[in-house]
């Protein structure tokens, strides 16, 4: 289910209605978890067991690092935490890929298996690993409701493309009545609408004369070949900002407040600048949960240069199994 089918706009249309109907506070989370699943499960209701798995494996190690004190048996737990997110990850997204690298790399065929990438993996896995990194750092207090932490981790706008939500921005939030106001409707759907028009009207149509340029570069001119380049700088840029404000305008029309995402990063002046206002809530993260826990700049130059370049060459394996990505990465850390 996309944000720009009319199946979508039926079910949002529904979900608000019941949420308006629906006058207790505790069957409203619970309303809103259940249509959260079924908005993940609409494309293959399998991958809700996957979602729910991952979440309730967050909330029970999040528990248990509550409770122990002994700092070793702590980093053991959050290893142990980490290692299944990372591993479901690794899994689903990057099997083939590292398949086909290995076969590559010593000249044999290699067979390719029929792994299905669950959509928004790599979103809701960075959203739990920071859950229980931040409980084990104690920049966040155990969530001890867990019907709360379900919807923190399921939560339908932001489930797909992003942006990525942290416990402790969303998590307060539900302590507080939803309430759908009609500002926040108004000011959602503008939001909403805003988002949708650089999806379907710029990105969506610039497609089709991008990816004919891309595919056979050889049979145009050098000015059409800029046209092209020029054209997937804005299509990519419009495609993903486009998603971001009608998650963001979704949670709002339904009384949340989510990460803004993108500030103009084509004007940025520098790449570091880029990657402050490019997919922000992914730059934060890999800052805040991987170059500083590989060091960031505490031990000297050249270990805050090879931090930055490993961050960003992961970064980039982030957006896609494939070595372009890698490559692109390595080039933005370099």
């Amino acid at each position: 289910m996309i944000f720009s089918s009319l199946t979508f706009v039926v079910f949002f249309g529904l979900v608000v209605w019941a949420m308006v109907a629906i006058k207790n506070q505790d069957h409203k989370r619970t309303f809103l978890t259940v249509a959260s699943f079924i908005f993940y499960g609409w494309w293959n209701w399998w991958f809700m067991f996957l979602i729910l798995g991952s979440a309730l494996w967050a909330d029970e190690f999040g528990r248990l690092l509550g409770k122990e004190a002994d700092p070793s048996r702590r980093k053991r737990l959050l290893a142990i935490a980490v290692a299944f997110d990372i591993g479901a990850l690794a899994y689903f997204k990057y099997t083939n890929f590292f398949i086909q690298s290995f076969a590559d790399s010593f000249g044999f065929s290699a067979r390719i298996l029929d792994i299905t990438l669950p959509a928004g993996i790599s979103f809701f896995v960075f959203q739990t690993m920071s859950y229980v990194i931040d409980v084990y750092r104690g920049r966040i207090e155990v969530c001890h409701d867990r019907k709360k932490f379900l919807l923190f981790v399921a939560f339908f706008p932001q489930l797909v493309a992003g942006p990525i939500v942290r416990a402790v921005e969303f998590l307060p939030q539900l302590d507080k009545d939803i309430q759908i106001r009609r500002e926040n409707m108004i000011w959602g759907f503008q939001v909403f609408i805003f988002g949708l028009f650089q999806k379907i009207l710029v990105a969506d149509n610039l497609s089709s004369f991008v990816d004919a340029i891309f595919k056979r570069p050889e049979v145009y001119d050098t000015p059409t070949l800029w046209l092209g380049l020029f054209g997937y700088t804005l299509q990519i840029f419009c495609d993903f900002s486009g998603y971001s404000l009608m998650a963001i305008g979704t949670a709002k029309a339904l009384g949340f407040d989510l990460v803004e995402n993108f500030r103009t990063p084509y004007l940025s002046r520098s790449i570091t600048e880029f990657w402050r206002r490019w997919h922000m809530s992914l730059s934060f993260w890999l800052r805040d949960y991987l170059y500083i826990a590989l060091g960031g700049n505490r031990k000297g130059k050249i270990r805050t240069d090879v931090n930055l370049v490993l961050t960003m060459f992961i970064g980039g394996l982030w957006h896609g199994a494939g070595w372009n990505f890698a490559l692109w990465g390595l080039a933005h850390g370099i």
